[in-house]
């Protein structure tokens, strides 16, 4: 009898501990989640986008987006804050408009849509390859699997699971200076430097300031190429 008594003793007094300790458990959790929010707020935010408009340089292929009123499907007529309490906007585009993301499924029938991009993979360590210094000279240069070793030796190895962007400064002629922008060739990856980040150092996500991969006009399985590289190792 003693040793039952003993055994329920126990139990409630674990199950006590439990309850109790359940509050800390959470509350240290939420302290976690709150220390970050501090230290993220604290930083300077720098917004990477673009606004968009039926002027924003686009491939020929796609054509400019047209935007318009959004209207009553009914009547025709426009949405309006006087008539109706409230105005909307109508936008037609294809999704590789302005600052997108360009999926598996872009390039693979089988691939990944942006809706099946874990959410994790949304937030990601970043690593930027410089390349503004170089373009004084090569005003067109193509990153190398050399410059990545440059790179990390001064910085260290590239993180597996990051994000690698490539800063060609191109942006600043995005408003000022289109047929700038939209020049054949100009800087951006290397074949070689793609697969090398993918296949060698883990990477899961690239980036450029270009409207695409492709360095030249006649090179057109450029693109194709390096796509299917990452989607190849797209996890």
């Amino acid at each position: 009898m003693d040793s039952k008594r003993a055994r329920l003793d126990i139990s409630i007094l674990l199950s006590v501990a439990f309850i109790l300790g359940a509050p800390a458990i959470v509350s240290a959790q939420a302290r976690s989640l709150a220390d970050a929010y501090q230290i993220i707020a604290s930083k300077q935010f720098v917004d990477l986008t673009h606004s968009f408009s039926p002027l924003t340089p686009v491939w020929k292929g796609f054509g400019p987006a047209t935007f318009s009123a959004a209207a009553d499907p009914a009547t025709g007529r426009p949405y309006t804050i006087d008539h109706d309490g409230f105005r909307a906007q109508f936008f037609a585009m294809v999704g590789q408009y302005g600052t997108h993301i360009d999926p598996p499924a872009h390039f693979d029938s089988a691939g990944a849509t942006v809706d099946e991009i874990p959410v994790k993979q949304m937030i990601l360590r970043l690593v930027v390859f410089d390349l503004t210094p170089m373009l004084k000279s090569d005003p067109n240069h193509l990153l190398t699997v050399e410059d990545i070793e440059v790179w990390e030796q001064m910085h260290g190895r590239v993180p597996a699971g990051s994000f690698a962007a490539l800063r060609t400064d191109m942006y600043k002629d995005w408003d000022s200076n289109r047929a700038r922008f939209e020049r054949y060739p100009f800087p951006a990856w290397s074949p070689a430097a793609i697969r090398f980040l993918y296949e060698q150092r883990g990477i899961v996500a690239n980036g450029q300031t270009s409207r695409w991969i492709r360095t030249r006009p006649q090179t057109s399985s450029l693109r194709a190429g390096c796509s299917s590289m990452v989607i190849g190792k797209s996890r």
